[in-house]
């Protein structure tokens, strides 16, 4: 059993088509006050260099052939995805600048990605929530849905709020199936946040056989341990595995990258086709990945670069 047999599921059923949800308290859309429909596109775990190698040319036309090269706010899917809904994106790292300048330079940004009929879009107007999807719902009348494929967002953690739809998908490698969910209207513009699960480890496309997935040995019995107390002296609480070699690591290296071409080739020209004029998309990761750099796999509680060097793209489509 590895890491993602744990998310299995039994034969997906075939869904309702997916309908905005007003929950209790939840105040009606005000009028559009945006041109542009919005969107996030998060390749999970996906770094920097993994998504140059794969040499994408269909993604990359979003922003005219620019990629560049930025950083994660946080090295861990959850709270890499709440920093994105306060509204920052992954960050330049500049030099020689104030923080609180480059926050205010970011969010003024907004107005040319949401095509906003008047300038407001800054730091104090999005001031006490600090929460994108709220801003956009109740103060720019915007439809806000968010597609996540990775459990850790599912539909029950704090990141669901002020979101009129919030789907965690059938699977966690289907990028293909979040974008046939999607719906658009003409009666406001839209907001979707979108966490793509085949840049994750097992760095799967959707029609792989899962018995050919690579494992990580001792993952299972980590997860079985992990509401034990932690006693360095108890010799049960530990597993003892063998760490991947390095030649294995290459491997789940170019699976990763496997999986920015397959994306390129055959998912991301279907989104492009699909979405309408005047919608505005950003593409980007929640954070990297380590394959074998000091010792390590995967990313979490490691600080090191690659981690946090994530790709960034941002433009309209037509």
């Amino acid at each position: 059993m590895g890491l993602f047999d744990i998310f299995k599921k039994e034969e997906p059923k075939k869904r309702p088509p997916i309908r905005p949800m007003m929950r209790a308290g939840v105040q009606p859309h005000p009028d559009p006050q945006g041109e542009n429909n919005f969107i996030i596109v998060i390749l999970d775990s996906c770094r920097y260099d993994s998504f140059m190698a794969a040499k994408p040319n269909n993604i990359t036309k979003v922003s005219k052939g620019k990629v560049e090269k930025r950083y994660s706010y946080a090295g861990w899917t959850a709270p890499s995805h709440y920093n994105l809904l306060t509204g920052l994106l992954p960050h330049t790292s500049p030099d020689n600048v104030y923080a609180s300048e480059y926050y205010k330079e970011d969010f003024f940004n907004y107005n040319t990605r949401l095509g906003s009929k008047e300038k407001t879009v800054d730091f104090a107007a999005m001031v006490p929530g600090l929460w994108l999807p709220d801003f956009l719902r109740n103060k720019l009348g915007y439809k806000t849905c968010a597609r996540v494929s990775l459990p850790v967002l599912n539909p029950k953690t704090g990141i669901n709020r002020s979101f009129d739809s919030f789907q965690l998908m059938d699977s966690h490698n289907d990028m293909s199936a979040i974008v046939d969910s999607m719906d658009w209207t003409d009666e406001r513009p839209s907001f979707y946040l979108l966490n793509v699960g085949e840049t994750h480890y097992p760095y799967a496309k959707p029609e792989e056989d899962s018995s050919m997935w690579p494992r990580i040995s001792g993952v299972n019995g980590v997860f079985k341990k992990m509401g034990d107390q932690v006693d360095a002296d108890d010799p049960s609480f530990k597993e003892e595995f063998q760490f991947f070699d390095q030649d294995k690591l290459d491997q789940l290296r170019e699976r990763q990258i496997d999986t920015v071409r397959y994306l390129d080739q055959e998912v991301f020209p279907k989104l492009y086709d699909s979405v309408p004029k005047n919608t505005y998309i950003v593409v980007t990761a929640d954070h990297g990945e380590l394959f074998g750099e000091k010792g390590y796999f995967g990313h979490g509680p490691i600080m090191h670069d690659k981690c946090f060097e994530v790709p960034y793209l941002e433009g309209k489509i037509r």
